[in-house]
């Protein structure tokens, strides 16, 4: 089985747990935490109500960032044609980490990824999607 999340708008990486000084504990920021929601929210549409997936996975990240509206057209052509990628942060392994919140709704738990690819590209069309396979385990080594 395949299945997309797509979650369209600016894509949001996962970012780093807070400590509060004054009470000792740490906190996830209320940014992340309201993105992890909108992509778990994407993520049981496109289930379907579907049962969970079981076994090893590959998951493809394609997050497709908005072009700077500050760059001129040539740059821009150039970025939509794939010439010029986004090297700046956020790093692509913390958009990876989004994917947590697919936990139980998508899959059991995220460690039954064992396959997984992280690609940005600038686009007109900015969104966060996750491609998400099951692998099939006969033969894999035989």
């Amino acid at each position: 089985m395949r299945l997309t999340v797509n979650l369209a708008g600016a894509p949001l990486a996962k970012g780093r747990v807070r400590f509060a000084k004054a009470t000792g504990h740490t906190y996830t920021p209320e940014r992340t935490v309201n993105y992890e929601s909108r992509l778990a929210h994407a993520a049981q549409v496109a289930m379907a109500g579907r049962p969970l997936l079981t076994g090893p996975l590959e998951v493809h990240v394609e997050i497709r960032m908005p072009i700077p509206k500050s760059k001129p057209k040539k740059w821009k052509a150039d970025a939509l044609a794939g010439l010029i990628r986004p090297t700046k942060k956020p790093d692509a392994d913390n958009f990876a980490k989004m994917l947590d919140a697919l936990n139980l709704i998508v899959w059991e738990d995220d460690s039954q990824i064992v396959d997984l690819r992280t690609v940005k590209f600038y686009h007109e069309a900015p969104a966060f999607i996750a491609t998400v396979s099951e692998l099939q385990t006969e033969g894999v080594f035989g």
